[in-house]
């Protein structure tokens, strides 16, 4: 029975350990962005503009009340790492919304609409209940930093060093 007990909880145990990924999947890099100008582009294409740089991606969205809350301390990762590109991939409804927010929090850094949203390639990668996301990617384009959910996550705070 103790066995038996044992087995059960190193199952439940190993079920909960998060997912931690160090590549975006082919579909995920497939994901179609949309730029403030209304172009489309490949979230792999956008990926590819930084390299050499360490990215720290923000999923976020205008109506998300917890996204803009944290707003005040990722602008003070900006401030304090500057040679840090910070990309915003927004799962607003529109780009008129997204456009409204940006201008409305004066949120400065690279900004992409995700319109697939929740459910698209790249958002079911990165497996979203819950926004916003956080991401650092390092400047080869490796995952440093999976889908933390609060900005001052000291993993966030040693990627970006």
């Amino acid at each position: 029975m103790k066995l038996l007990s044992l087995l059960f909880i190193l199952m439940v145990f190993l079920s909960c350990k998060p997912r931690l990924e160090t590549l975006f999947s082919e579909k995920a890099l497939q994901d179609q962005l949309v730029t403030l100008s209304n172009d489309t582009i490949t979230f792999n294409n956008v990926l590819n503009q930084y390299k050499g740089k360490k990215i720290l991606i923000d999923v976020w969205a205008s109506w998300c009340s917890d996204c803009i809350k944290s707003m005040p301390k990722v602008m003070q990762l900006q401030k304090d790492n500057p040679d840090i590109v910070f990309l915003f991939l927004s799962i607003d409804d529109s780009l008129t919304d997204l456009q409204n927010g940006i201008s409305k929090y004066g949120i400065k850094g690279e900004h992409y609409l995700l319109p697939s949203s929740w459910d698209g390639d790249l958002g079911e990668f990165l497996d979203l209940s819950w926004i916003p996301r956080y991401l650092v990617i390092d400047e080869i384009g490796g995952i440093g930093v999976f889908n933390a959910i609060r900005i001052n996550d000291s993993r966030i705070l040693k990627a970006l060093k």
